[in-house]
């Protein structure tokens, strides 16, 4: 099955449009890198005052190239380059990429010409990467539509690694980084202005696309949180892991990201649970997107916590356990009959976990290579961490070592092992060709290995089929003003928990709701346009007698006539105390980026002070709405303190995940949802209160 983007990123013929002779013009650079880099296709430079340009045969304009080609790079000032575009449309060509800057970028005066290139490429089915990108590149076949200074080589070293950023500078320094990390790049693509192709579509295409196992992103802003979603959700289900550095996520950088790409820059923290959600790893600094990618292309992952810790060193062993349990390893013991195996063979070493089998091991190869087999045959680990410091490239050790591992590997095809050794990449290379990851710093090979735990977790979590399990029960509701009584009539309905209430109009109907349920009473004033109710003390509450309700009935009754011209009453809501619970806040944001969007947070000074909440995008199952419980700061709540009781987090986590099905399928309707507070038991929960803003 093709691709849409298969004329872009792997073109049998290309155009260079604003060609050059010079290879350090931008015009001559994708000329002379695809000479370099042995174009498998057909070049065709296009320039009218040039006959030939790099030993090619050059053309006056698109139109007279032999060919509709599949791709065309647009190297041509702004002035000209909607002409332009308009001619390789008009000729048949199926994608361009347009290295012209001078559109949405600069400000408004960009914007018109942005739309209109839009324009092009919806009617014509031309597919679009730019403006202002730095272009892409197919190592494999030679393809370089970029004018990148570092990219024309023949001995770029290829690999499993799919790149797609915005910016194309940070593009091209993640392309450097990566590579002097020791990662394999194929696929690299910069979108720029993304007036068609986003970061999103390529994601997709990379998820689909058999030689690329590892995906990385650089995003300043996403315009279309859905797609981004189904493009992270491809790339899960094929299992290969999404590396993703989003930034703007403080005010200065939301501004300085909107002014320069126009991006739409959404909330982070709604940004930070979509990734959770989805499975990507959020890298927060170049270093940590290139360790992690050169970890993941390996394509080895752990199935469980449990982690081996083996070490020629007492003090690094004490620094790799900590690391890992804060990573939130399980660094158990060895069993004791293996722990006496290993000292039969070495007297000397510490053989708990971690492993110290001091420097002295490699005087005799049997020695750590007997102890190792003994570690990988009877202790269970699903990953192991080794630090041999400078062993494996002394001139004393090296063949040792190498002849050790060699062995491992040969009788253990699969086992996952990280090794932390000093030395230069050259050094590392032998034991990497074996399956080896390798870093200096130990404490970067826990933080790897974690992220290593992390897919594999994520790959084995099965995605559930939502769109059939959203409620039918739509809700018209656009443009009306809901009071609580309403609100929560509609969110029972689509299958919420609500507590005991009634909508009463005289003091004898709410006397007799409570004798009815036997049990203390708030009554609050109910009106559609009364959104804050206890600030005009319209909420009375632990209302436990005939005399006491009647007295707060009046009372209400006497407020509401006060500001019924500006918030026509209903009545009176009248309904159950809950207590012996956890307060919590759940609700629903409409996202400008993800659309409807679920929050959850504890109540109190969590919400208020600490902003202790998370987010996911909806709609989402109640596996999901546990792990996005499991996030919060103030989870241990839940499982009771001080003597309270453990809560029913089955109750709070089926709850989320109805809000999302009912935000889901009233999208269109609702602008947000307030549950605060929503509280839940020791068996079962209750909204108390509830706010829906409908849409307008």
């Amino acid at each position: 099955m093709t691709h849409s983007l298969d004329p872009l990123l792997r073109p049998k013929s290309v155009a260079v449009i604003g060609a050059s002779d010079n290879p350090a013009r931008i015009g001559g650079r994708p000329i002379f890198s695809m000479l370099e880099g042995g174009f498998k296709g057909r070049l065709y430079p296009v320039n009218p005052n040039r006959e030939t340009i790099q030993g090619l045969r050059s053309y006056p304009n698109i139109s007279s190239v032999p060919e509709p080609v599949d791709s065309v790079v647009i190297s041509v000032p702004e002035k000209i380059a909607l002409d332009v575009v308009r001619e390789c449309a008009a000729s048949g060509v199926k994608s361009a990429v347009m290295f012209t800057s001078g559109f949405a970028e600069i400000g408004a005066s960009g914007v018109e010409a942005q739309l209109e290139l839009r324009k092009i490429a919806l009617e014509s089915g031309m597919r679009i990467v730019g403006p202002n990108c730095l272009g892409v590149f197919n190592l494999n076949q030679g393809w370089f539509g970029t004018f990148a200074n570092t990219l024309a080589s023949k001995k770029i070293p290829t690999g499993p690694i799919g790149i797609v950023t915005q910016s194309g500078a940070y593009g091209g320094h993640l392309f450097t980084i990566t590579q002097n990390r020791g990662v394999g790049t194929n696929y690299w693509v910069t979108t720029g202005n993304e007036v068609d192709v986003d970061v999103a579509e390529v994601i997709e295409f990379y998820a689909k696309e058999p030689d690329i196992k590892v995906i990385v992103s650089y995003a300043e802003g996403i315009k279309d949180g859905s797609r981004l979603c189904r493009a992270l959700e491809a790339a899960r289900k094929a299992k290969k892991p999404v590396i993703f550095m989003k930034v703007g996520s403080t005010e200065a950088g939301a501004r300085a990201a909107a002014s320069h790409t126009a991006s739409l820059a959404g909330e982070d923290a709604i940004y930070d649970g979509m990734f959770k959600q989805f499975g990507v790893y959020r890298a927060e600094t170049t270093e940590e997107m290139a360790d992690i990618a050169y970890v993941c292309q390996f394509g080895r992952y752990p199935a469980g916590p449990k982690i081996g810790l083996q070490t020629i060193s007492g003090g690094i062993g004490v620094q790799l356990a900590d690391a890992a349990t804060k990573y939130g390893f399980d660094v158990k013991p060895l069993p004791k009959s293996t722990q006496d195996k290993i000292l039969d063979l070495i007297p000397f070493a510490g053989v708990n976990n971690p492993i110290d089998f001091t420097g002295q091991v490699l005087n005799e190869r049997k020695l750590l290579e007997d102890s190792m087999r003994h570690v990988i045959d009877e202790a269970d680990y699903d990953s192991q961490i080794l630090y041999l410091a400078s062993l494996p490239i002394s001139q004393f050790t090296k063949d040792i070592s190498l002849e050790i591992f060699t062995s491992l590997r040969e009788q253990y095809p699969n086992e996952l092992m990280i090794l932390s050794l000093i030395g230069p990449p050259e050094s590392r290379a032998s034991y990497e060709a074996l399956g080896y990851p390798c870093f200096e710093d130990h404490s970067l090979a826990v933080r790897a290995m974690a992220a290593l735990r992390y897919f594999g977790e994520v790959f084995q979590r099965e995605g559930p089929d939502l769109q059939a399990t959203i409620s039918k029960n739509k809700v018209i509701m656009k443009g009306q003003k809901l009071s609580e009584f309403e609100a929560k009539k509609i969110l029972s309905i689509a299958g919420l928990p609500i507590t005991l209430e009634t909508l009463v109009q005289t003091s004898e109907e709410a006397i007799h709701f409570w004798r009815k349920i036997e049990k203390p009473v708030a009554l609050k004033i109910s009106s559609s346009n009364l959104r804050h109710k206890t600030e005009i003390g319209g909420v009375l509450l632990n209302l436990n007698d005939e005399h006491g309700i009647r007295e707060a009935f009046n009372k209400l009754s006497e407020i509401a006539k006060e500001i019924s011209e500006e918030s026509p009453i209903e009545g009176i809501l009248i309904c159950e105390m809950i207590d012996n619970g956890v307060e919590t806040v759940l609700g629903v944001v409409k996202d400008p980026v993800f659309g409807p969007t679920v929050m959850f947070g504890l109540g109190g000074i969590f919400i208020e002070i600490l902003k202790d909440v998370t987010f996911r995008v909806a709609p989402f199952d109640a596996k999901e709405a546990h792990m996005m419980i499991n996030e919060i700061r103030g989870r241990a709540i839940l499982d009771g303190v001080r003597g309270a009781p453990p809560v029913d987090v089955d109750a709070l986590a089926e709850a989320l995940s109805q809000l999302s099905l009912f935000a889901a399928t009233n999208i269109d309707n609702v602008d947000s949802i307030d549950l605060n507070p929503f509280i839940v038991l020791p068996r079962g929960a209750k909204i108390v209160d509830a706010l829906i803003i409908a849409s307008d």
